[in-house]
C-alpha cells in the first residue's frame, strides 16, 4: 500500500485544531473541575497533544485503549464487539469528559464509549472527531466537534495509521494500491 494523494495539507490541520480549541474553551469557560480529555489510543495521540496545547481551559488528559476489530486476516472489518483493552486513570464521576477520538467510521466505538462514559455518573460527555467519513455511519452518534469530513477511503497520517504504518505522517492521506 502506498499513498495515493493527499487529502488535509498539514496547516489545514494546524488551523482546525485551533479552531475547535477556541470553540472548547469558549464552551468550557467559567468550569470548575477540569475537564477530562480521554483520548482513544493509539489514533488520537497526535491530534490530542496538538489539541491541549491551544486549551487555556483547565484540563487533565487521560486515556484508554479499545478494540472493535477482529485479529484476523481482514482488518477492516469490525468484530461487533467493543473490547476496553486499557481504561483512563482518572476519575470521571461529576466530571465534564471530552472523548478525543481520530476517525468516525461506522460510529460503532463511539456509540458504545459515550454510552460507557455516561454510566460513570459524569456531569456531560462530549465528543471530538478529528475526521468523519461521509457514508459509512451506521451508528447515530453526536459529534460535538468535528474536524474534517472525508470521503470514504482509507486514510493515514496525523495519527491515523495502516498496519501501525504512516501513523506520523503531519497530514491525511489517502492509501492506494
Amino acid at each position: 500500500m502506498k499513498i495515493k494523494k493527499t487529502l488535509i495539507e498539514t496547516q489545514q490541520i494546524e488551523n482546525r485544531v485551533k479552531e475547535l480549541a477556541a470553540q472548547i474553551n469558549r464552551d468550557y469557560a467559567g468550569i470548575t473541575e477540569p475537564l477530562v480529555l480521554v483520548g482513544v489510543l493509539k489514533g488520537s495521540f497526535i491530534f490530542m497533544a496538538d489539541l491541549c496545547r491551544y486549551l487555556t481551559i483547565p484540563h487533565v488528559v487521560d486515556f484508554m485503549a479499545v478494540s472493535s476489530y477482529s485479529h484476523s486476516s481482514n482488518a477492516t472489518k469490525a468484530s461487533g464487539n467493543v473490547r476496553i483493552i486499557m481504561d483512563c486513570r482518572e476519575n470521571q464521576q461529576d466530571r465534564d469528559v471530552l472523548i478525543v477520538e481520530d476517525i468516525l467510521d461506522s460510529g460503532h466505538t463511539l456509540d458504545y464509549l459515550i454510552k460507557n462514559f455516561k454510566s460513570r455518573y459524569t456531569k456531560s460527555v462530549r465528543t471530538i472527531v478529528l475526521v468523519k467519513k461521509k457514508t459509512r455511519m451506521s451508528y447515530p452518534v453526536e459529534i460535538d466537534y468535528l474536524g474534517f469530513e472525508i470521503p470514504d477511503v482509507w486514510v493515514v497520517g496525523y495519527g491515523l495509521d495502516y498496519a501501525e504504518k504512516y501513523r506520523t505522517l503531519p497530514y491525511i492521506a489517502e492509501l492506494g494500491e
